[in-house]
Protein backbone atom coordinates (compact mmCIF):
# COMPACT_ATOMS: atom_id res chain seq x y z
CA UNK A 1 0.00 0.00 0.00
CA UNK A 2 1.36 2.96 -0.75
CA UNK A 3 0.51 4.79 2.66
CA UNK A 4 0.95 3.74 6.29
CA UNK A 5 -0.82 6.67 8.27
CA UNK A 6 -3.68 8.29 7.89
CA UNK A 7 -1.91 11.63 7.24
CA UNK A 8 -0.36 9.91 4.49
CA UNK A 9 -3.69 8.34 3.10
CA UNK A 10 -5.28 11.86 3.18
CA UNK A 11 -2.43 13.68 1.40
CA UNK A 12 -2.37 10.69 -1.67
CA UNK A 13 -6.44 11.27 -1.80
CA UNK A 14 -6.08 15.17 -2.37
CA UNK A 15 -2.77 14.56 -4.70
CA UNK A 16 -5.40 12.33 -6.75
CA UNK A 17 -8.48 14.00 -6.52
CA UNK A 18 -10.30 10.80 -5.16
CA UNK A 19 -12.25 9.42 -1.73
CA UNK A 20 -10.46 6.89 0.29
CA UNK A 21 -12.58 4.80 -0.62
CA UNK A 22 -11.69 5.01 -4.14
CA UNK A 23 -8.52 5.20 -3.19
CA UNK A 24 -8.55 1.89 -1.40
CA UNK A 25 -10.07 0.28 -4.27
CA UNK A 26 -7.34 1.50 -6.55
CA UNK A 27 -4.63 0.08 -4.14
CA UNK A 28 -6.71 -3.30 -3.65
CA UNK A 29 -6.65 -3.70 -7.10
CA UNK A 30 -2.73 -3.43 -8.09
CA UNK A 31 -1.53 -4.79 -4.53
CA UNK A 32 -3.49 -8.31 -5.85
CA UNK A 33 -4.16 -7.96 -9.62
CA UNK A 34 -8.02 -8.48 -9.81
CA UNK A 35 -10.36 -6.66 -11.61
CA UNK A 36 -12.10 -3.86 -9.55
CA UNK A 37 -15.08 -5.07 -10.62
CA UNK A 38 -14.21 -8.52 -9.02
CA UNK A 39 -13.16 -6.69 -5.93
CA UNK A 40 -16.21 -4.44 -5.58
CA UNK A 41 -18.43 -7.85 -6.13
CA UNK A 42 -16.71 -9.22 -2.96
CA UNK A 43 -17.35 -5.93 -1.02
CA UNK A 44 -20.77 -6.20 -2.29
CA UNK A 45 -21.04 -9.61 -0.87
CA UNK A 46 -19.96 -8.48 2.54
CA UNK A 47 -22.42 -5.73 2.74
CA UNK A 48 -25.40 -8.29 1.94
CA UNK A 49 -24.17 -10.63 4.56
CA UNK A 50 -24.34 -7.38 6.72
CA UNK A 51 -27.48 -6.22 5.92
CA UNK A 52 -28.86 -10.07 6.70
CA UNK A 53 -27.25 -10.00 9.78
CA UNK A 54 -29.24 -7.02 11.00
CA UNK A 55 -33.01 -8.09 9.64
CA UNK A 56 -32.51 -11.98 11.12
CA UNK A 57 -31.66 -10.24 14.65
CA UNK A 58 -34.77 -8.33 14.33
CA UNK A 59 -37.32 -11.00 13.00
CA UNK A 60 -36.02 -13.76 14.24
CA UNK A 61 -34.35 -12.98 17.57
CA UNK A 62 -32.96 -15.84 19.06
CA UNK A 63 -31.08 -16.47 22.81
CA UNK A 64 -27.20 -16.96 22.18
CA UNK A 65 -26.01 -20.60 22.32
CA UNK A 66 -24.92 -19.92 26.18
CA UNK A 67 -28.62 -18.18 26.99
CA UNK A 68 -26.82 -15.56 28.77
CA UNK A 69 -28.18 -12.68 26.13
CA UNK A 70 -30.76 -12.21 23.01
CA UNK A 71 -33.95 -9.79 21.75
CA UNK A 72 -32.49 -6.94 23.07
CA UNK A 73 -32.43 -5.84 19.71
CA UNK A 74 -35.88 -6.35 19.54
CA UNK A 75 -36.76 -4.58 22.73
CA UNK A 76 -35.30 -1.31 21.26
CA UNK A 77 -37.18 -1.31 18.29
CA UNK A 78 -40.06 -2.05 19.93
CA UNK A 79 -39.15 0.85 22.52
CA UNK A 80 -38.74 2.72 19.41
CA UNK A 81 -42.58 2.35 18.53
CA UNK A 82 -43.72 4.69 22.17
CA UNK A 83 -45.81 7.83 21.26
CA UNK A 84 -43.12 10.32 22.42
CA UNK A 85 -40.20 8.77 20.49
CA UNK A 86 -36.37 8.25 21.94
CA UNK A 87 -34.22 10.45 23.29
CA UNK A 88 -31.55 9.79 21.04
CA UNK A 89 -34.16 10.29 17.77
CA UNK A 90 -35.49 7.21 15.37
CA UNK A 91 -32.32 7.65 13.47
CA UNK A 92 -29.51 7.15 16.00
CA UNK A 93 -31.57 4.59 17.47
CA UNK A 94 -32.02 2.74 14.35
CA UNK A 95 -28.25 2.80 14.12
CA UNK A 96 -28.31 1.39 17.90
CA UNK A 97 -30.66 -1.01 17.07
CA UNK A 98 -29.21 -2.53 14.19
CA UNK A 99 -25.91 -2.54 15.77
CA UNK A 100 -27.35 -4.41 18.78
CA UNK A 101 -29.14 -7.49 16.09
CA UNK A 102 -26.37 -8.01 14.34
CA UNK A 103 -23.55 -8.75 17.53
CA UNK A 104 -26.88 -10.93 19.09
CA UNK A 105 -26.99 -13.14 15.72
CA UNK A 106 -23.29 -13.50 15.72
CA UNK A 107 -23.91 -14.62 19.69
CA UNK A 108 -26.01 -17.41 18.31
CA UNK A 109 -23.63 -18.14 15.77
CA UNK A 110 -25.23 -16.72 12.73
CA UNK A 111 -23.47 -15.54 10.08
CA UNK A 112 -21.61 -11.92 10.26
CA UNK A 113 -18.84 -10.32 8.77
CA UNK A 114 -15.94 -9.32 11.71
CA UNK A 115 -15.96 -5.64 10.96
CA UNK A 116 -12.91 -5.30 12.37
CA UNK A 117 -13.85 -8.56 14.87
CA UNK A 118 -16.56 -10.82 16.04
CA UNK A 119 -16.86 -8.81 18.68
CA UNK A 120 -17.18 -5.09 16.90
CA UNK A 121 -19.07 -6.96 14.09
CA UNK A 122 -22.39 -4.82 14.49
CA UNK A 123 -21.19 -0.99 14.46
CA UNK A 124 -20.56 -0.87 10.73
CA UNK A 125 -23.48 -2.66 9.82
CA UNK A 126 -25.92 -0.37 12.25
CA UNK A 127 -24.10 2.28 11.20
CA UNK A 128 -24.27 1.66 7.30
CA UNK A 129 -27.77 -0.13 7.12
CA UNK A 130 -29.38 2.62 9.38
CA UNK A 131 -28.23 5.67 7.40
CA UNK A 132 -28.91 3.66 3.61
CA UNK A 133 -32.20 3.71 4.88
CA UNK A 134 -32.16 7.12 5.94
CA UNK A 135 -30.74 8.41 3.33
CA UNK A 136 -32.11 6.12 0.37
CA UNK A 137 -28.76 5.14 -0.84
CA UNK A 138 -28.35 2.38 -3.40
CA UNK A 139 -26.12 -0.18 -2.34
CA UNK A 140 -22.92 0.99 -4.46
CA UNK A 141 -22.54 4.01 -2.18
CA UNK A 142 -22.44 2.20 1.14
CA UNK A 143 -19.99 -0.40 -0.66
CA UNK A 144 -17.15 2.30 -1.25
CA UNK A 145 -17.92 3.18 2.04
CA UNK A 146 -16.97 0.12 2.91
CA UNK A 147 -13.70 0.63 1.38
CA UNK A 148 -13.00 3.75 2.91
CA UNK A 149 -13.64 2.22 6.58
CA UNK A 150 -11.00 -0.39 5.49
CA UNK A 151 -8.34 1.77 4.51
CA UNK A 152 -8.80 3.15 7.84
CA UNK A 153 -8.80 -0.31 9.65
CA UNK A 154 -5.85 -1.17 7.85
CA UNK A 155 -3.60 1.62 9.34
CA UNK A 156 -4.73 1.01 12.97
CA UNK A 157 -4.40 -2.80 12.82
CA UNK A 158 -0.66 -1.97 11.22
CA UNK A 159 0.16 1.12 13.94
CA UNK A 160 -1.68 -0.32 16.86
CA UNK A 161 -4.32 -3.48 17.66
CA UNK A 162 -7.91 -4.10 16.33
CA UNK A 163 -7.26 -7.32 18.83
CA UNK A 164 -8.89 -7.23 22.25
CA UNK A 165 -6.65 -10.02 23.46
CA UNK A 166 -3.44 -7.53 22.13
CA UNK A 167 -5.12 -3.92 23.26
CA UNK A 168 -8.53 -4.15 25.07
CA UNK A 169 -11.91 -3.34 23.77
CA UNK A 170 -10.97 -0.29 22.80
CA UNK A 171 -9.15 -2.25 19.97
CA UNK A 172 -11.95 -3.98 18.59
CA UNK A 173 -14.86 -1.34 19.59
CA UNK A 174 -12.78 1.34 19.18
CA UNK A 175 -11.00 0.39 16.11
CA UNK A 176 -15.10 -0.44 14.46
CA UNK A 177 -16.11 3.10 16.13
CA UNK A 178 -13.42 4.89 14.31
CA UNK A 179 -14.02 3.14 10.91
CA UNK A 180 -17.66 3.96 10.75
CA UNK A 181 -17.01 6.94 11.65
CA UNK A 182 -14.54 8.11 9.19
CA UNK A 183 -16.71 6.22 6.33
CA UNK A 184 -19.51 8.15 7.25
CA UNK A 185 -18.31 11.29 7.45
CA UNK A 186 -17.14 10.89 3.67
CA UNK A 187 -20.36 9.37 2.28
CA UNK A 188 -22.07 12.48 3.40
CA UNK A 189 -19.58 14.54 1.78
CA UNK A 190 -16.66 15.21 4.17
CA UNK A 191 -13.26 16.14 2.43
CA UNK A 192 -10.52 13.13 3.48
CA UNK A 193 -9.21 15.18 6.29
CA UNK A 194 -12.19 15.70 7.75
CA UNK A 195 -12.86 11.93 7.85
CA UNK A 196 -8.75 11.70 9.33
CA UNK A 197 -10.46 14.12 11.94
CA UNK A 198 -13.98 12.00 12.68
CA UNK A 199 -11.07 8.86 13.57
CA UNK A 200 -9.24 10.51 15.72
CA UNK A 201 -12.42 11.95 17.89
CA UNK A 202 -14.01 8.32 18.21
CA UNK A 203 -10.87 6.99 19.02
CA UNK A 204 -10.27 9.43 21.82
CA UNK A 205 -13.67 8.40 23.34
CA UNK A 206 -12.83 4.59 23.94
CA UNK A 207 -9.27 5.17 24.69
CA UNK A 208 -8.27 3.01 27.54
CA UNK A 209 -11.53 0.19 27.25
CA UNK A 210 -10.91 -2.89 28.77
CA UNK A 211 -11.71 -6.36 26.87
CA UNK A 212 -13.41 -8.06 30.05
CA UNK A 213 -15.87 -11.03 28.30
CA UNK A 214 -17.94 -12.86 31.24
CA UNK A 215 -16.83 -16.28 30.49
CA UNK A 216 -14.53 -15.63 27.83
CA UNK A 217 -17.55 -15.28 25.28
CA UNK A 218 -18.75 -12.53 22.93
CA UNK A 219 -21.95 -10.90 24.80
CA UNK A 220 -21.51 -9.69 27.66
CA UNK A 221 -20.94 -6.50 27.19
CA UNK A 222 -20.05 -6.73 23.86
CA UNK A 223 -22.93 -6.32 22.42
CA UNK A 224 -24.54 -3.73 24.20
CA UNK A 225 -20.94 -2.00 23.49
CA UNK A 226 -21.47 -2.27 19.95
CA UNK A 227 -24.84 -0.25 20.13
CA UNK A 228 -23.54 2.26 22.42
CA UNK A 229 -20.34 2.37 19.79
CA UNK A 230 -23.20 3.08 16.48
CA UNK A 231 -23.88 6.21 18.35
CA UNK A 232 -20.51 7.24 19.19
CA UNK A 233 -19.68 6.93 15.13
CA UNK A 234 -22.44 8.98 14.65
CA UNK A 235 -21.62 11.84 16.76
CA UNK A 236 -17.80 11.62 15.22
CA UNK A 237 -19.06 11.82 11.87
CA UNK A 238 -21.32 15.30 12.94
CA UNK A 239 -18.64 16.51 15.13
CA UNK A 240 -16.22 15.96 11.77
CA UNK A 241 -18.56 17.18 9.26
CA UNK A 242 -19.31 20.40 11.38
CA UNK A 243 -15.71 21.54 11.29
CA UNK A 244 -14.81 20.34 14.78
CA UNK A 245 -10.76 18.94 14.03
CA UNK A 246 -8.97 16.27 16.32
CA UNK A 247 -6.57 18.23 18.33
CA UNK A 248 -4.28 15.72 18.68
CA UNK A 249 -3.76 14.44 15.15
CA UNK A 250 -5.06 11.11 14.27
CA UNK A 251 -1.64 9.21 13.87
CA UNK A 252 -0.88 10.09 17.42
CA UNK A 253 -3.98 9.49 18.82
CA UNK A 254 -3.51 5.81 17.21
CA UNK A 255 0.32 5.64 18.96
CA UNK A 256 -1.31 6.07 22.27
CA UNK A 257 -4.06 3.56 21.89
CA UNK A 258 -1.02 1.48 21.07
CA UNK A 259 0.98 2.90 24.31
CA UNK A 260 -2.10 2.05 26.35
CA UNK A 261 -3.00 -1.27 24.87
CA UNK A 262 0.71 -2.48 25.73
CA UNK A 263 0.55 -1.14 29.42
CA UNK A 264 -2.42 -2.88 30.13
CA UNK A 265 -2.54 -5.77 32.27
CA UNK A 266 -3.76 -9.26 30.87
CA UNK A 267 -6.38 -9.49 33.05
CA UNK A 268 -8.09 -6.62 31.17
CA UNK A 269 -7.15 -8.34 27.32
CA UNK A 270 -9.91 -11.16 26.95
CA UNK A 271 -8.82 -13.29 29.53
CA UNK A 272 -12.08 -13.17 31.57
CA UNK A 273 -10.24 -12.72 34.63
CA UNK A 274 -10.93 -8.89 35.39
CA UNK A 275 -13.28 -6.11 35.05
CA UNK A 276 -16.93 -7.50 34.58
CA UNK A 277 -16.13 -10.59 34.26
CA UNK A 278 -14.21 -10.69 37.45
CA UNK A 279 -17.46 -9.31 39.49
CA UNK A 280 -19.30 -11.99 41.86
CA UNK A 281 -21.96 -12.02 39.21
CA UNK A 282 -19.82 -12.46 36.46
CA UNK A 283 -18.11 -15.20 37.64
CA UNK A 284 -21.32 -16.85 38.58
CA UNK A 285 -22.73 -16.84 35.44
CA UNK A 286 -19.50 -18.28 34.29
CA UNK A 287 -19.26 -20.71 37.00
CA UNK A 288 -22.96 -21.91 36.35
CA UNK A 289 -22.54 -22.16 32.32
CA UNK A 290 -19.18 -23.93 31.98
CA UNK A 291 -20.85 -26.49 35.07
CA UNK A 292 -23.75 -27.24 32.80
CA UNK A 293 -21.39 -28.01 29.80
CA UNK A 294 -18.74 -29.89 31.53
CA UNK A 295 -22.01 -31.63 32.70
CA UNK A 296 -20.89 -31.37 36.74
CA UNK A 297 -21.29 -28.64 39.29
CA UNK A 298 -17.19 -28.01 39.78
CA UNK A 299 -16.52 -26.44 36.74
CA UNK A 300 -13.69 -23.46 36.82
CA UNK A 301 -14.25 -20.54 34.95
CA UNK A 302 -12.69 -20.42 31.98
CA UNK A 303 -9.17 -20.66 31.14
CA UNK A 304 -6.85 -17.55 30.38
CA UNK A 305 -8.01 -16.13 27.25
CA UNK A 306 -11.34 -17.42 27.20
CA UNK A 307 -13.46 -19.12 24.67
CA UNK A 308 -14.44 -16.63 22.02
Amino acid sequence: MRFSTLRQLAERCREEQVTIGQFMLNEQAFETGESKTTIVTQMTDYYTVMKEAVRRGLEHPQPSRSGLTGGDAARVRQYMDRPDGTLLGNDASRALTYALSVSEVNASMGKIVATPTAGSCGIIPGVFVSAQQRYCWADDRLVMGLFCAGAIGYVIANNSFISGAEGGCQAEIGSAVAMAAGAMTELLGGTPEQAVHAVGLALKNSLGLICDPVGGLVEIPCIVRNGFGAVTALAAADMALAGVRSVIPTDEVIEVMHETGRAMPDIYRETAKGGLAGTPTGRKLAKELFSHENGHQNADVPPEGGQR
